[in-house]
């Protein structure tokens, strides 16, 4: 035990996750600290960037194999299936209609590509290695949970309708197609693309993460005050637990396909967390009617700081 907590400890007590505290802090305090909108949009865009055209060199050095494909197949599956998990947990824990938790549920078998980037940045500064198929694990587990929401939320007699071009829309996502592009280029390239371009992806990264987490830290703070009387007992409990659970299945997913205590962190930190980007896009389109105030503030003010603070550390040690 004192191991166990020595080790979350060493993880909670990087710049990284004390900047995401920080940002917290000043939003419970009601400061005026923040980030200009600007600067916040290129730090998403620099760190989509980064992460995927790392991993896309590093999958070129490493070469496709058959445990990429076992290890998208288990990350696709476990995206199809968490949201069904999520909805069914909603409705025992929450007076939520069916149409709000389907939306809901959506959120949390898609992925947070932040708290991903996060992770990769924990095992960097520890000294973890980790495959770099991972990042194409991740891109592969934004689009299914979708499908599975959407699937709810017809088959329980809710009626969100989907609009002309609505995959389209989707699947031209800015931050899939980045992410996806960065791959692509890094995976051609290679280690002398990576060799070019190191100055620019490598030495500033974590610097920048902790700006763009500490902003986050702002966002959730301030979202979690703005929505206080939305969130009921039950809602804040499912955002603490959901990801718990996700991350469980996930690590039973990762043992059978074999993979190493870096990759296996990384996949459940996928399956443990809940998108803000992409799906609150999609079920704007698709599920107009339910309530954005609740999967925003759920999303991104519980369940992403429970993962930063809480979560990570723990599927750490779990994964180690």
């Amino acid at each position: 035990m004192p191991a166990a907590l020595e080790t979350l400890a060493s993880s909670l007590l990087v710049p990284t996750i004390l900047f995401f505290a920080l940002g917290l802090i000043a939003a419970f305090a009601r400061s005026d600290l923040s980030i200009p909108e600007g600067a916040a949009k290129f730090m998403s865009l620099y760190l989509l960037l980064a992460i995927g055209f790392k991993g896309g060199a590093s999958l070129a050095e490493h070469g496709l194999s058959p445990d990429l494909f076992a290890t998208i197949l288990a990350g696709v599956a476990l995206s199809f299936l968490l949201p069904f998990i999520a909805f069914a947990l909603l409705r025992m824990l929450t007076r939520l209609d069916c149409l709000n938790a389907a939306a809901v549920a959506g959120h949390y078998g898609s992925i947070s590509i932040v708290t991903f980037v996060t992770a990769t940045s924990l095992l960097e500064l520890t000294g973890i290695a980790y495959d770099g198929y991972m990042v194409a694990v991740a891109a592969a587990m934004e689009v299914p949970a979708i499908l599975s929401a959407l699937w709810l939320a017809h088959s329980t007699g809710s009626n969100g309708q989907r609009p002309e071009g609505f995959w389209r829309e989707l699947l031209a996502n800015g931050s899939v197609v980045l992410l996806l592009g960065a791959f692509a280029i890094g995976a051609i390239t290679g280690g002398k693309g990576m060799e070019l371009i190191a100055p620019f992806i490598v030495t500033p990264f974590t610097g920048i993460l902790c700006l763009f987490l500490l902003d986050m830290g702002l966002s959730a703070g301030r979202s979690l005050i703005r929505n206080r009387e939305m969130l009921s007992p039950g809602l804040f409990f499912f955002g603490a637990a959901m990801p718990v659970a996700g991350a469980l299945l996930a690590y039973g997913a990762g043992w059978a396909v074999g993979l190493g205590s870096g990759s296996l962190f990384l996949l459940m930190v996928l399956a443990a967390s809940a998108s803000y980007i992409a799906v609150p896009a999609a079920m704007k389109i698709a599920l107009p009617k339910a309530e954005s105030g609740i999967y925003l503030t759920l999303s991104l003010g519980v369940t992403f700081p429970f993962n930063i603070t809480v979560g990570l550390p723990l599927y750490n040690w779990l994964a180690s």
